[in-house]
Parts: C-alpha cells; structure tokens; sequence
C-alpha cells in the first residue's frame, strides 16, 4: 500500500519536471496524467538527472525499468550511445557495458525489422 502511495505522489512530480523541461509540449494536459510508465521511463531517463532517475526506481520494479530502458532508450542507438553506456554500468551493473548496449541495440533493431 505504501508502494502506491508513493508512486501517487512521484508520478505528478516528475511530470511537472518534464513539463519545467518542455518535454511534453506535444501533450495534450488532460493526457499527460495517463502516460504509459515504459515513457514515463524513457523521458525521465533521457532528459532528467540522476535525482529524478533514482526516484523512479523507488516506484518502478528493477525488471520494468530495465525493459523499458532497453526498449525505449537503447533501441534509439547511436544517438544515445554514452548516456546508454553510462546507464549500463551504473544502473543496471552489465560487466562490459559498451558491449552489452551495443547487443541490446542490435537486439531491438532485430525486433524491429522482424515485426
């Protein structure tokens, strides 16, 4: 129950930091409340800091996070290539983690083009 409590207060605050950080300006305000959590995720990882990041792991599951890390973040490539490196070794404790992002990346890309 405490659990819920806190993702209920957590959830509006990093919303309100992506909106200070015009992440959502492609939002309408009566959806961004029902964000799916995989890009709550994504945003909160890709243009938030560590703080904010760190939070999300006190609502979300270890495995949720990492799903959505890997299908969200890391499946954009390149373009993230170090912040996703970074993630890798500090977050999700890969022992090569150059080599782990660029298996994963490869991995989504797969996917991607099987589908």
């Amino acid at each position: 129950m405490e659990s819920m409590k806190q993702e209920v207060s957590v959830k509006p605050y990093l919303i309100e930091k992506l909106k200070q950080e015009h992440c959502l300006w492609s939002y309408d305000n009566d959806s961004i409340h029902d964000m799916p959590d995989d890009v709550l995720i994504e945003l909160v990882m890709l243009y938030l800091d560590i703080d904010e990041i760190n939070m999300l792991f006190s609502i979300f599951s270890y495995k949720k996070m990492k799903k959505a890390w890997i299908e969200n973040v890391v499946a954009q490539g390149e373009r993230y290539y170090n912040l996703n490196y970074f993630f890798a070794w500090y977050y999700f404790h890969a022992k090569r983690p150059r080599s782990y992002v660029k298996a994963m990346a490869t991995r989504q890309l797969n996917k991607r083009l099987a589908a």
